[in-house]
């Protein structure tokens, strides 16, 4: 992950690839998305599992919802 002062920046960064503007997203947000229950479980022992459990698919729903939006 690289992190730009802006947008402005980003795009005038020498490995700059156009397919990639949709991540283009403030830190703010990718701190949100990041502060997911389900990338804080990965630590779990029974994290596989646990991710196939009613309580992580709605973790990843949750995750895939945020990073839409």
């Amino acid at each position: 992950m690289n992190l730009f002062r802006s947008e402005e920046h980003a795009r005038n960064w020498d490995r700059y690839d156009d397919t990639m503007a949709a991540s283009l997203r403030p830190v703010a947000e990718w701190a949100d998305i990041f502060s997911n229950v389900y990338f804080r479980s990965r630590r779990r022992s029974d994290f596989v599992s646990w991710a196939q459990s009613d309580a992580g698919i709605a973790a990843f729903a949750e995750l895939r919802r945020r990073a839409r939006a």
